[in-house]
């Protein structure tokens, strides 16, 4: 009898979930375009003036989100004046993935700049947050000539102490991770994303409704959710793999962070050895500023990437000057 309760229980949270996940794809369609790469699609949505002068901006999100999460804080400003492309990373938001073991930087960052190649976009400057930190440095070492610059906001870069939660390894795991996402995940998610979402914040306030208008429920989808606890487990090895090779890379690099209040990627761990790696690095550490630093600062990330755009593209009077 217990068995056959059990079971029951779980058939009942399989239905819940796949009812909920078709009313948050309703809730939170594709805004973008599809574009097929090899080993899946990238979704990304491509804004702002195409005539922009200087190269256009990328943005990437980190774990536990997705192009939305850019959008909001940097997205329509920086589109007011550039071309931008948010992406929606492969197996997040819209974005799929073929292989969910496909969640290195090394491969994500192939897909995406396969999608940007189909766009014709031929230099960028790359706006990576937290876990894409790892995958800009991956891009701008494998694809120097597509990143023409990059800005890293609370990267992360190289090996931690620790792990990155029980709840990840037991999800990526074969058999017993795809059972729980297809059944408690979703309902169980949908109670605790709010309170996660306002840690991450900490010590800044969350905006009223950012999970709602950041698309955010869209991960608590079990292919999502599993690909997310994925690119958790595996990234830490990937990042020791690559953090050798920071000082070959030659655009120009922007890191900003808050200092130790940000309490989900260390700065010390993370943002200033890569800004000290890095021959063409600048650093900006921002006091009481937590790990999201694009919604803390956006006017002076914005800054940082204009300033940017203009060192890599100066203006006609410049460029003449020069000329002469």
């Amino acid at each position: 009898m217990i068995l056959i309760a059990v079971a029951a229980t779980l058939a009942i949270l399989a239905l819940i979930t796949q009812a909920g996940v078709l009313l948050l794809e309703r809730a939170y369609p594709a805004r973008g375009r599809m574009i097929e790469v090899a080993g899946g699609a990238v979704h990304v949505v491509d804004t702002g003036p195409r005539d922009a002068a200087g190269p256009p901006v990328v943005l990437i999100h980190g774990a536990s989100s997705n192009l939305e999460s850019m959008r909001q804080p940097l997205g329509a400003r920086l589109a007011e004046k550039h071309r931008v492309i948010l992406v929606d990373r492969p197996g997040h938001g819209w974005s799929t993935r073929a292989r969910i073991g496909d969640s290195t930087p090394d491969i994500q960052g192939r897909m995406i700049e396969q999608a940007l190649e189909k766009l014709g976009i031929d230099r960028a400057v790359f706006v990576v947050h937290s876990w894409a930190g790892a995958l800009g440095a991956r891009m701008a070492l494998d694809y120097p000539r597509r990143v023409a610059g990059l800005v890293m906001l609370a990267p992360v870069a190289y090996p931690w102490p620790g792990g990155v939660g029980q709840y990840n390894k037991i999800i990526s795991t074969p058999v017993i991770g795809p059972l729980l996402a297809h059944t408690i995940t979703l309902p169980l998610g949908y109670l605790l994303a709010e309170p996660g979402a306002r840690g991450v914040f900490l010590p800044q306030i969350m905006p009223d409704g950012f999970v709602r208008d950041s698309a955010t429920p869209l991960l608590l989808r079990p292919r999502e959710f599993i690909a997310n606890a994925q690119d958790l487990v595996t990234l830490k090895e990937a990042v020791r793999e690559q953090a050798p090779r920071y000082a070959d890379i030659t655009a120009p690099v922007v890191v900003i962070s808050g200092d130790g209040a940000d309490k989900t990627v260390s700065t010390s761990i993370h943002s200033r050895p890569i800004a000290a790696a890095e021959p063409n690095a600048k650093q900006i550490v921002l006091p009481d500023v937590g790990h999201m630093v694009q919604h803390a600062a956006p006017e002076l990330v914005v800054a940082e990437i204009a300033a940017m755009i203009g060192r890599i593209a100066p203006g006609p009077a410049a460029a003449a000057q020069r000329s002469q």
